[in-house]
């Protein structure tokens, strides 16, 4: 997770402070009620999911709200009678009572005797058995663990050297089996490399609409991603996509497993943006510093080459498709379909070609060519 420099927890650094809300990349989620803690040191409360909103409450560190619905990494809280939206990066959640204490736990049982093998490219171990928990390392694919308990999902691991966390039971095989096949790293480049693309959106979820020629963020989306694929695949890296036309609409979740079953080397998240003011160009979000910022970081300085459009930089998004995967992983955003001028370009076959190309040529960069 990154980690941020602002001392007030209101403020967003770099450049979410040049450009407006929103960046329309998942749809709204409503949530359950789920109970959270501040772990800012000051965070604001506005009366809208948006940086200009104005503020109806500051609540300290430590302070434990209800979550009563999430947007766009915006959650709905209510604290003391008051109800307004905060950044959810800012909020840890998980079962605390009013007076900030643990409550109790559902039932886990003890597991005697039984070893697993790490499946996935690379597993968060949690110091608890929920997303919301601080992770305390990452575990490579087949590294051997203890199993101590379980807890509906999660099994509490041991290490060889002794490290206990908690990982979900998703990724743990049978020790017994064979080991999985390892991803290609012998060979520098893309050959072999096995790269996953997620073109936004899909089916009924047309994602935004451009405002001057209508075009459409899904099939946008689609078209790039096809041509990046094949610009990958002659290269000789090995591409999956997780929809392969415009009328599939897997579910977030649906495009992570995809991701990870694959044992993907990388995960590119395809999408156009959309905001209420004239900004354009290009934008690369990651989560993980230590896993996706690399990636992120490649990605952008070839974006930044010149493909017709501005490069706005990376900056942390609190994605599903980024946050719930253990492969490296960005979401690239290629233009604003709200600006009719970065719309007019986009929408080109030759710009979808260049920025194909940028992101083929950033991948190469990434694996050391």
């Amino acid at each position: 997770m990154m980690k941020t420099t602002c001392k007030k927890a209101s403020l967003i650094c770099g450049l979410w402070l040049s450009l407006s809300w929103p960046f329309i990349m998942e749809p709204t989620q409503a949530a359950s009620v789920i109970p959270a803690k501040v772990v800012a040191t000051s965070l604001n409360v506005r009366s809208e999911p948006a940086l200009n909103a104005s503020i109806v409450a500051t609540l300290p560190q430590g302070a434990v709200v209800t979550i009563t619905d999430e947007a766009y990494g915006w959650a709905k809280i209510k604290y003391n009678q008051k109800v307004g939206w905060v950044a959810g990066y800012y909020l840890q959640k998980g079962a605390v009572t009013s007076a900030g204490s643990a409550s109790s736990p559902a039932t886990t049982a003890s597991v005697k005797g039984k070893q697993g093998t790490v499946l996935a490219d690379s597993l968060r171990m949690r110091k608890g058995p929920s997303t919301s928990h601080e992770i305390v390392l990452s575990l490579p694919r087949g590294t051997r663990v203890d199993i101590l308990k379980k807890q509906g999902d999660w099994l509490q691991a041991r290490t060889s050297n002794g490290q206990t966390g908690w990982v979900s039971a998703t990724y743990i095989g049978d020790a017994k089996a064979n080991a999985p096949v390892s991803k290609s790293t012998k060979s520098p480049g893309l050959k072999g490399k096995v790269i996953v693309i997620d073109p936004g959106h899909g089916g009924s979820d047309v994602g935004t609409q451009g405002t001057k020629w209508n075009s459409m963020e899904k099939t946008l989306n689609y078209k790039t991603s096809m041509l990046l694929a094949s610009k990958l695949r002659q290269r000789g890296a090995q591409v999956f996509m997780t929809r392969t036309s415009d009328s599939q609409k897997p579910s977030l979740a649906q495009r992570v497993a995809f991701s990870e079953s694959k044992g993907a080397d990388a995960f590119i998240s395809i999408h156009y943006n959309s905001s209420v003011k004239p900004n354009s160009g290009t934008l690369t979000f990651y989560y993980s510093q230590d896993k996706d910022e690399p990636l992120a970081r490649a990605i952008e300085s070839r974006l930044a080459g010149g493909i017709g459009l501005r490069s706005n930089g990376i900056s942390f998004g609190n994605y599903h498709v980024l946050r719930e995967n253990n492969d490296p992983s960005v979401l690239i955003e290629l233009g604003f379909l709200s600006n009719p001028k970065d719309e007019g370009i986009v929408r080109t076959s030759s710009y979808q070609d260049k920025a194909g190309q940028a992101i083929t040529e950033a991948l190469a960069d990434y694996f050391g060519r």
